[in-house]
């Protein structure tokens, strides 16, 4: 299956149905009066998310949904049939943000959350509801109101504890198949992960969380080097980063220096990650001798104080139940924390949005550069002269889905 995290979809709520006007016919009621109904209301439009699903790729062939709309009422007093809402499945994680206003309308985090994304229409009034002492016989009615319609970009962000990141090739997809029932692809080249992973690592009794591997990063990704900066805003939800560092570079690179790269593209894709931990693990140690392996974290130490350092082989198993136990502690303590002090949650939540802010910025930025974004998307003051069609998550395909 088709691995995609970012789509642009429309939807359409239904129309209400009209008023009826009608006066009763009946031939031994003299003077009936008016028996026009009310029409039915329009159908809304929700997002739920489904626990089932884990990639936005049927959005891309599947980019119009539509709901139906009210019944006209009738004469007799006759209301007319609201129409149905409809229920879109998204992944759990999908960020919605509706594309004219670039406003966020919410995150749907857990199965069964629903988001109404687009209202249905309110019911028109018949003649009926318009009688009074006065005015025996109206001839007025009110049409059903038009039904919301919205573009909307969904962005998934992956649930994930703990996010790994690091240069390609330095064993995040090993590390993670060691230490979790997860079976990334492995293999001796660079970008052998093209897409994120996530396991779920055991951490002795209950205790567990969830590890999400993400695709290599090189010098320049912030600019859109090797696989730019695509699967950064997976780890927006992530609580610790785990940045694992190559002790033994088969290109003879030095590893403070990669250390360096990498965390300079993360900063630059966004500043908001400043503000969240990052373990560095030594991977490969079994490759150095223990003089070199000292020397080489002595080094890291003084270039980064008071940064959390460990040391590991994922090929040999060597330190990794160090690392997790280490894991599940720091996580562990950050729910006490949490417990004992309810503002900390208000400033992880802050920096969370400060990186959905960033990651909407990246994402449009390169969308733009791409010519796909359409300058009506965007406010005033953010567009550009030439901007091609939105054709994001469409494909040339004109579907409307239409469910009752």
């Amino acid at each position: 299956m088709q691995f995609i995290d970012e789509a642009s979809i429309r939807v359409e709520a239904g129309k209400g149905g009209n008023g009826a006007l009608s006066f009763r016919r009946e031939k031994y009621v003299a003077k009936g009066g008016p028996d026009g109904g009310d029409g039915g209301d329009g159908g809304s439009v929700y997002l739920v998310a489904d626990a089932a699903l884990n990639t936005l790729v049927d959005f891309r062939y599947q980019p119009k949904y539509k709901a139906r709309s009210g019944e006209a009422g009738a004469g007799r007093n006759c209301t007319g049939a609201a129409a149905a809402d409809i229920a879109v499945k998204v992944p759990v994680g999908t960020t919605v943000i509706d594309e004219d206003t670039l406003e966020v309308l919410g995150d749907l985090l857990s199965a069964g959350d629903r988001l109404k994304v687009a209202q249905g229409g309110q019911r028109g009034l018949g003649n009926t509801r318009f009688k009074s002492s006065t005015n025996r016989a109206p001839r007025k009615t009110q049409p059903g109101g038009a039904g919301e319609m919205r573009r909307l970009r969904l962005q998934l962000k992956l649930l994930a504890d703990v996010g790994l990141l690091g240069l390609p090739n330095a064993g995040k997809s090993t590390l993670l198949s060691r230490v979790s029932a997860s079976r990334p692809k492995i293999a001796d080249y660079p970008f052998t992960t093209l897409i994120p992973s996530l396991g779920v690592v055991g951490a002795g009794g209950e205790d567990s969380f969830v590890l999400a591997d993400i695709p290599g990063l090189i010098a320049g990704a912030a600019a859109g080097a090797g696989l730019g900066t695509r699967f950064l805003r997976h780890l927006a939800r992530t609580r610790i980063l785990v940045h694992l560092v190559d002790a033994a570079p088969i290109d003879g690179s030095d590893p403070l220096d990669n250390i360096a790269v990498i965390e300079e593209e993360l900063l630059a894709y966004s500043a908001a990650f400043a503000h969240r931990p990052i373990l560095l693990v030594l991977n490969k140690a079994d490759l150095l001798g223990p003089a070199s392996l000292t020397e080489l974290q002595q080094a890291v130490e003084q270039r980064y104080p008071g940064r959390r350092l460990l040391s590991i082989s994922a090929a040999t198993g060597a330190g990794l139940d160090e690392l997790v136990q280490a894991l599940q502690t720091w996580l562990r303590e950050r729910r006490e924390r949490l417990a004992d002090n309810p503002e900390q949650a208000e400033v992880e939540a802050d920096v969370e949005r400060q990186i959905g802010d960033d990651v909407l910025a990246q994402s449009l930025a390169a969308r733009r550069s791409l010519g796909l974004v359409n300058d009506e998307s965007l406010p005033v003051d953010e567009r550009e002269d030439g901007a091609g069609e939105d054709g994001a998550g469409d494909d040339g395909v004109e579907v409307v889905y239409v469910r009752d």
